[in-house]
């Protein structure tokens, strides 16, 4: 049953979203940004995440099935992808992993044993590639380029956004029998350096990602993670408008007031998450797509008149976690029910932590 929140957005509304969204999604199963755009793998699990919020099932499967007919032999796939091929050769390591969540998310949404086990192959190539980024101290640069050399610095976002996909790595592992306990040691280093040591990460202030994803991912939880929200909330949210992509300019997006919505579920604040999600009624198109963002106080749509697949899956998420009634709704939101975490020593340097890898 797909979602319904009255007065925010409706079962029905949710599912003509999630229809206009499969509607530009390519035969060979990719989803571009929009008709004729690029996709990154990232953006592309989003949407598909939403298809199965939605009951459209089929459509999610053939998102899965085209990563996986694009993933490299190490793991990776490239930054951009268009119809005719590769349009961005780096490799992002929070794309990279983000497989992990689409396909524990798609797992909980169909009871699909089968077709997880068909796709288990894919996540465990693609975590070990991202885990190959990951500093001494916890970290994990943020890319590659394409000759294979290591991007010089993490971000916060990302690494925040890489440990929640390898927590929904380790649940889909337990699900299917397999240990890896190197992973679950490297969960633990990355959450420890996010919480102890923000000079691990390049300083992006401005960012509301950076504010509110360790939140959202499950890194800073509780009253800690509601102290984090509320601390910046009046810098980075504009009343009766949405979220800002950045404090110092009055751009507000679909994307990152939904995922704001989810951060504050996350740590059990509901009625502002309501609050948050209603503001994107006003950024919801006819057909059920939605304004990647809007410029205020003028209204003028940016990018022009851009409408984007991730901005109406961002909503279809928030909404399926606001209203805790799928299976699906407490994968973003629910950090318990996922693996507990290995206790790391603040005494023990953690460069010096290792775990045996069973394989």
């Amino acid at each position: 049953m797909p979602p319904d929140l009255p007065g925010v957005i409706s079962a029905a509304e949710v599912v003509q979203s999630a229809e206009a969204i499969a509607a530009w999604q390519l035969d060979d199963g990719m989803i571009p940004w929009f008709p004729g755009g690029h996709a990154d793998p990232w953006n592309h699990v989003e949407a598909a995440m939403a298809l199965d919020v939605a009951g459209l099932h089929d459509a999610a499967a053939r998102g899965y099935d085209w990563l996986r007919s694009r993933q490299r032999p190490d793991g990776a796939w490239h930054q951009y992808y268009v119809a005719e091929g590769v349009s961005q050769q780096k490799f992002d390591a929070n794309c990279v992993a983000y497989v992990a969540t689409g396909i524990w998310h798609h797992l909980k949404a169909t009871a699909d044993l089968a077709f997880a086990s068909e796709m288990w192959p894919v996540v465990d190539r693609a975590i070990d590639w991202v885990l190959e980024l990951q500093r001494p101290r916890g970290e994990i640069r943020w890319a590659r380029h394409p000759d294979g050399t290591p991007w010089s610095f993490a971000l916060l976002t990302g690494s925040a956004s890489i440990h929640h996909s390898i927590r929904c790595a380790l649940a889909l592992a337990e699900r299917l029998g397999h240990e890896r306990p190197d992973w679950e040691l490297a969960a633990a280093r990355l959450a420890h350096v996010i919480r102890s040591d923000p000079d691990a990460f390049a300083p992006k202030e401005r960012w509301a990602m950076d504010w509110y994803y360790p939140v959202l991912c499950g890194v800073i939880t509780g009253d800690e993670g509601r102290e984090r929200l509320a601390d910046r909330y009046d810098e980075f949210v504009m009343a009766g408008k949405g979220v800002r992509c950045v404090a110092d300019r009055t751009w507000v997006t679909t994307a990152e007031t939904a995922e704001c919505t989810m951060a504050h579920a996350a740590v059990g604040s509901h009625h502002r998450a309501l609050d948050l999600l209603s503001l994107t009624r006003s950024m919801r198109t006819d057909d059920g797509h939605y304004w990647t963002g809007v410029v205020h106080p003028q209204g003028v749509r940016f990018p022009a008149d851009e409408r984007t697949t991730y901005s109406g899956a961002a909503v279809i998420l928030a909404a399926d976690a606001l209203a805790r009634s799928s299976s699906t709704s407490g994968v973003l939101i629910d950090h318990a029910a996922l693996p507990t975490l290995l206790s790391v020593d603040d005494d023990q340097p953690t460069a010096t932590r290792r775990s045996p890898n069973p394989r």
